[in-house]
């Protein structure tokens, strides 16, 4: 069974993480980029891992019972869409820094760091569309959890299985 209290909480680390990711984005392209795999390769790395890790978050809400409740179909589309532009995003990374280290490969090649800041506006500006994605999903989530946990059906049977389960007192046991 999947706890979708805890899928909520991931959900909710995504948005946070990925401003901060492009946050790291917008620093590098204002800079020169003059060491570009030491100054773009980790950005990319951390990148690529969130994507892995949303990927597999995707994955195991589509096998919970999430996309049978109210819209979630609908929200596990938008998650898929969102992992996509986290992904892209890590590709423009390594694009980026393939463009600024092709000047040592080609002798027509830009000399200066205007395509690779561009592949990082670019992942930049995908990154932020997810994190708008990731951080409506994750309010609607906890939303139809609150909704739920506050139902009558819901709080009878919590009631009924924590009393079913309740310890029995050591005074009873010794009867």
């Amino acid at each position: 069974m999947v706890d979708l209290t805890e899928h909520t909480r991931l959900l909710g680390e995504v948005y946070p993480a990925l401003k901060e990711l492009s946050a790291e984005a917008r620093r590098i392209r204002e800079g020169e980029i003059a060491k570009p795999v030491r100054e773009i390769a980790p950005l990319s790395l951390r990148v690529h891992e969130l994507a892995v890790q949303c990927t597999r978050q995707v994955h195991d809400l589509s096998l919970s019972p999430y996309p049978t409740m109210e819209g979630g179909t609908e929200s596990l589309a938008h998650l898929a869409g969102a992992c996509a532009q986290i992904s892209l995003a890590a590709t423009l990374c390594n694009l980026a820094i393939h463009h600024r280290t092709a000047i040592y490969l080609y002798e027509d090649a830009d000399p200066t760091p205007a395509t690779s800041a561009d592949q990082l506006r670019r992942a930049e500006d995908e990154m932020q569309r997810a994190a708008i994605t990731y951080r409506a999903v994750a309010q609607q989530l906890s939303r139809r959890l609150a909704s739920f946990t506050t139902r009558p059906e819901f709080l009878h049977r919590s009631s009924t299985q924590a009393s079913a389960t309740a310890p029995v007192p050591a005074a009873r046991r010794r009867t």
